[in-house]
């Protein structure tokens, strides 16, 4: 607990204009001292490692100095801004994100933390406990499920003709395929069976004139061929074979190849006679070839690659075909979910009424002992009506990620007065007296490390101010407390005095 002390107008107020300008507040040129060129404000501020603020400032390229967050603010008297964070520099919008988890402001004119509606949320919430902790785990699981369904959904039913358009491509090539009839390794099976037909006849005058080499010419007894000359180099060696190993194997040897010369001519001459030289064969495959070309040349480099995509493109129409299945599948699921988010949102609504008059009523204790015994606190818990989201209470009512509820803190300061919302409610040390009462109700629930208070005391005096003074206190056990005062009652209560003097 700091007091930070000083005569009227000696300038204490400049912590809370430098704690604003640290966290991302409007730069003014009319901070910076008339002859000086620029104004400075270096803050350090302890974060947990596992703190958001760390993450999100590691994200910006921060480093952490022995678990401390360095920050400055530079304003220069033509009004330019620049922000530094862990020794890099940042946009201002960073600073300001990070406002939010590490200090509460109460001032007079700047008020930051359960000002924002969805921080009074939270911290209701957590006032709560799990009266409101286990329904609205439920419903964040309820309300992922059905942002997913949702999605999908509207994703199918928006693409509905790029997919039709898509289905009519893939049916019309999967039908030019059918047509056609294709199999795995025909193309190759053609180019070969083409080759050899446009070139029978050569094949055929080649294959003759092997065979005669090999087996002799029928139309020319005389001629000699190869078959008889090494038959006649056999019965040579046969004849003197037994009188040397070494001659019978090569008489062998050469009777090995008299048979592979009779096997080769056999197998020429049936070559020859199975050739078929007939051209309107070779018509037929040059027109199977076509096909398949034409298939080549719009589905893939060859029939394998265009059985594959036929086999995917298949695949791919099932799941199209089956849009308008899953689009009634999608819809049943989403008024399910829906109906589902309605009753846990109702849920939540009630357990954070419940709760809101249990809070409500310890504030407005808390602030009879700060010099407004008449104030009364309340919460505003409403929803907004929208056809499109969920019901609650026989009414169909917009939803986010933490339910239906939009709540707010109302304050009626003094009997007959309207209640009204707490920064339109109070007076600038009114409300700081309120934010104060609702910090200590809400002492150790609320993470924010770090209040700042300024004026709390404004229009108070003897036995008020050292109520003050005593709660200010009793939330500096769980949270770090700087106070602006001028009363020496709300002083006594700091563990750390500072005064601040005017040259």
């Amino acid at each position: 607990f700091t007091a930070v002390t000083g005569e009227t107008g000696a300038g204490k107020t400049m912590v809370v204009t430098s704690l604003g300008l640290l966290l991302g507040g409007r730069a003014d040129p009319a901070l910076v001292r008339i002859g000086a060129g620029k104004a400075v404000v270096e803050g350090r501020i302890t974060v947990p490692d596992d703190a958001t603020a760390a993450v999100r400032a590691e994200e910006a390229g921060a480093e952490l100095d022995d678990g401390a967050l360095l920050i400055s603010r530079t304003v220069s008297a033509e009004g330019r801004s620049r922000a530094h964070l862990g020794g890099r520099s940042v946009p201002v919008g960073v600073l300001a994100e990070l406002a939010d988890e590490l200090v509460a402001v109460h001032g007079q004119t700047d008020q930051q933390g359960l000002l924002k509606l969805s921080r009074q949320r939270q911290a209701l919430d957590r006032y709560a406990g799990d009266a409101v902790a286990v329904p609205l785990a439920k419903y964040g699981e309820a309300y992922k499920r059905l942002r997913a369904a949702s999605v999908e959904l509207d994703e199918i039913t928006t693409r509905a003709r790029e997919r039709a358009q898509e289905a009519d491509m893939l049916r019309y090539g999967l039908d030019e395929i059918a047509a056609v009839e294709p199999r795995a390794g025909e193309d190759v099976e053609l180019a070969e069976e083409a080759e050899r037909l446009g070139h029978a006849e050569a094949l055929a005058s080649a294959a003759a004139a092997a065979h005669a080499a090999l087996a002799g010419n029928p139309e020319d007894p005389e001629g000699v061929d190869a078959g008889t000359l090494v038959a006649g180099g056999q019965r040579a060696l046969d004849a003197v074979r037994s009188y040397d190993p070494a001659l019978a194997a090569l008489a062998d040897r050469i009777g090995e190849i008299g048979i592979l010369l009779r096997d080769a001519a056999g197998d020429l001459a049936g070559y020859a006679d199975d050739l078929d030289a007939d051209p309107l064969r070779l018509s037929a495959v040059e027109e199977r070839r076509a096909a398949l070309t034409g298939l080549t040349r719009k589905y893939g480099e060859d029939i394998a690659t265009v059985l594959a995509w036929a086999e995917a493109s298949a695949a791919r129409l099932t799941e199209l075909d089956g849009d308008d299945e899953r689009i009634g599948e999608l819809t049943a699921e989403r008024d399910a979910l829906r109906s589902e988010l309605g009753g846990l949102a109702q849920a939540l609504t009630d357990a954070r009424a419940e709760a809101a008059e249990r809070f409500a009523a310890a504030v407005t204790a808390e602030l009879a002992s700060l010099a407004m015994p008449h104030a009364r606190v309340s919460f505003d818990i409403r929803q907004t009506e929208d056809p499109e989201g969920v019901e609650v209470g026989g009414r169909a009512v917009a939803y986010g990620p933490a339910g239906a509820d939009e709540v707010e803190l109302l304050l009626a300061p003094h009997p007959g007065a309207p209640p009204r919302p707490i920064a339109k409610g109070a007076s600038g040390g009114e409300l700081s007296r309120v934010m104060l009462a609702v910090e200590v109700v809400f002492a150790g629930t609320d993470p924010v490390p770090t209040y700042l208070f300024d004026e709390v005391d404004a229009g108070v005096g003897g036995k008020a101010a050292v109520e003050i003074g005593r709660r200010l206190a009793r939330l500096a056990k769980t949270a770090q407390v700087v106070v602006v005062t001028h009363l020496p009652q709300v002083a006594a209560f700091a563990d750390r005095q500072l005064l601040v003097e005017k040259t």
